[in-house]
């Protein structure tokens, strides 16, 4: 039996059609990724799904005793509540049970009871026992830090209340609460958007690996649906379509869906022209009868069997205009240095940007990324060092305030203003501007509309469009897709490819936790690694991927090279000479040497794995004090095994 069902769900605001005959069922354990334009209708699904939401028609069916669970995008807090406590409600009904459990206990103390009532005790403490344990059990704390250690939070925070935290803070807590209420079925809508990548990795390994309850998702981020999901459902004009698999299937699988439906839809209008001009031509006359008939039959036609022009998914067929050639330099960055107080953002950052080059700025949330980016623009002043800026650069800079923009302009009148006319053109003409916008994903009537009266993610795709098409050699992107939804996205990638022909061809820094950006647009990536630490990678997101599990591996490797040649080596015994003043170690048998070897090995492995753990390496402080214990082992152990070599060559 599914989990929940929805049967011939219709809902509308208005005229507006939101959902028109929707069905679906859930299993349990299913992993599914909801998908669809902004408006479409997911979240609207999602509220009926929750019972927060009766459909106008329609019914939902919930398996007995099962339990669903919402990811609001406001999650509410006692104020009171410091964020562990915020946390541990998750535990509400655990901590009852622990109560009844205790009064149980002591009413089987008591000195006067008989065997009867012995029995029906030993019977619900059985019962109480296993629903203890399906509610999280008694080791609960762990899972509470690793939850919130997880998603951001470091120990420091702990203690905050919940009215101190900001917006994005909320979220995250909302998120972590939920995800150790452990629902049968968890909804989660836009569970990323205040994670960083770290917090990404995170949450898609739970999910996907720890989570046994049934999920259905909202994101935008496609490398987390295609590591969670193993099933899309898409929601389109009303309508919803399964696609089996993850999302990468679920694009080409739609891609077949949508052409077949185009070749449709252009023959049933060659049709339409021709029973048009039938009808136009004979509409007078002694035919004029068979023309009215006709017009009745096309009328139902159209209102029938005409299938609806399918919504694009294809990279974008879009001609940009070029700007301005930029010398080879574009900037350059000699050891600037940024601090707050006590916090040190970069420290002697070198940094050379050239014509074309494509970087990628990716490190943890409140790092100091915009800050470095607004002091290569000249915006702000580092503490030390300088930034050079090249010949003919035309720099176009997406914010996340678009304080700028006249609102009364429309769609297609903003574009024409800000973008390059194409080659042989005068000024841009309200063709090329229309062109844009439909290539971002702006309908015919969508494309009339006031930049005031768009969403924030509307208003998103009209600066970003501009950007794109604005003829500048060097882009500068922050956090770009944070308001976007998918099919927007891929058009943004699609605009930025330099494998597309015809895409952008000037150099860009693109600063985002988007992954799927970031391999489709970057082939470097500037990391930064806290306490002012910042490194140039030459190479694409998923090369840097591949080069930690390598570096991992041949340390590894490396390790266990150390240990077989120990084994198999007979240095000789410390000698008493005049150099065991010098070195202490020369004082050490050679017994004790190789244990104290093997000992700071073990420990350098267990460093390893314990800084890959998800609960350290989002914990900034635990981070360094593991990274520092592991720095005074690597340079024990090399003295240690100077000292263990040196008696090997002298046996």
């Amino acid at each position: 039996m599914p989990l929940m069902t929805l049967a011939n769900l219709r809902q509308s605001y208005g005229t507006q059609v939101v959902l028109d005959g929707a069905t679906l069922s859930v299993e349990a354990g299913e992993k599914i990724g909801l998908v669809g334009r902004n408006g479409s209708g997911k979240t609207t699904l999602m509220r009926v799904m929750v019972g927060a939401l009766e459909p106008d028609t329609g019914a939902r069916q919930l398996q007995r005793g099962a339990k669903v669970g919402y990811l609001s995008q406001d999650p509410e807090f006692d104020p009171e509540d410091t964020v562990r406590d915020a946390a541990e409600c998750a535990f509400v009904e655990l901590h009852e049970l622990h109560r009844q459990a205790k009064e149980l206990y002591e009413e089987m103390a008591a000195p006067a009871i008989g065997p009867a009532e012995l029995d029906r005790l030993l019977k619900r403490q059985a019962r109480l026992d296993a629903a203890i344990k399906t509610a999280g059990g008694y080791a609960i704390d762990h899972k509470i830090d690793a939850t919130l250690h997880g998603l951001g939070f470091d120990d420091s925070q702990f203690g905050l209340l919940t009215s101190q935290l900001s917006g994005g803070q909320k979220g995250r807590l909302g998120l972590a609460r939920l995800l150790l209420e452990a629902p049968d079925l968890l909804l989660l809508d836009e569970p990323t958007n205040h994670l960083d990548i770290a917090g990404r990795r995170w949450l898609e390994e739970f999910l996907a690996e720890e989570y046994g309850g049934a999920v259905m998702l909202v994101t935008h981020d496609r490398w987390f649906l295609d590591r969670v999901v193993d099933r899309i459902v898409e929601v389109e004009r009303g309508v919803i379509r399964d696609y089996p698999g993850r999302y990468q299937q679920y694009v080409q699988l739609r891609q077949e869906r949508q052409l077949t439906q185009s070749r449709v839809y252009e023959k049933q209008l060659d049709k339409i022209r021709q029973e048009k001009l039938f009808i136009a031509k004979y509409k007078t006359g002694q035919r004029a009868k068979q023309a009215r008939g006709r017009q009745t039959r096309l009328d139902r036609f159209k209102r029938d069997e005409l299938v609806e022009r399918p919504i694009e998914l294809d990279v974008m067929r879009l001609q940009l205009p070029k700007g301005p050639r930029s010398g080879d330099l574009v900037l350059a960055a000699e050891g600037i240095t940024k601090r707050y107080g006590d916090l040190t953002l970069f420290d002697n950052l070198d940094l050379v940007i050239r014509r074309g080059d494509r970087i990628g700025v990716i490190g943890p949330n409140g790092i100091g990324k915009t800050t470095l980016v607004r002091c290569l623009l000249g915006e702000l002043k580092p503490d030390e060092g300088s930034v050079r800026t090249g010949t003919r650069l035309s720099i176009g800079y997406y914010r996340q305030l678009q304080k700028h923009l006249d609102l009364s302009l429309t769609v297609w009148q903003y574009l024409q203003s800000v973008i390059c006319a194409l080659e042989n053109q005068v000024k841009a003409s309200e063709q090329q501007a229309r062109d844009l916008a439909g290539a971002f994903l702006f309908s015919g009537d969508e494309q009339d509309k006031a930049l005031g009266d768009l969403s924030g993610g509307e208003r998103s795709r009209s600066v970003l469009a501009g950007l794109v098409a604005g003829g500048h050699n060097l882009l500068v992107l922050d956090e770009p897709t944070n308001h976007l939804d998918i099919p927007s996205a891929e058009r943004l990638e699609s605009a930025l490819s330099r494998t597309r022909r015809g895409g952008y061809e000037g150099a860009l820094i693109l600063i985002t936790h988007d992954r799927a950006l970031l391999q489709g647009t970057c082939d470097k990536l500037l990391i930064f690694q806290g306490d002012g630490n910042v490194h140039l990678f030459q190479g694409t997101y998923r090369d840097w991927l591949d080069r930690q599990r390598s570096r991992k591996e041949e340390e590894a490797r490396r390790g266990e090279g150390r240990k077989s040649k120990r084994r198999s080596a007979k240095p000789q015994a410390a000698r008493s000479d005049s150099n065991a003043n010098d070195n202490p170690l020369a004082k050490l048998s050679t017994g004790r040497l190789e244990e104290r070897i093997e000992a700071i090995e073990t420990r350098i492995e267990e460093l390893d794995q314990m800084m890959l753990d998800p609960e350290n390496y989002t914990n900034g402080e635990k981070l360094r004090q593991l990274q520092a214990e592991r720095g005074k082992g690597v340079q024990e152990l090399a003295a240690l095994e100077a000292e263990w070599s040196r008696r090997a060559d002298d046996a």
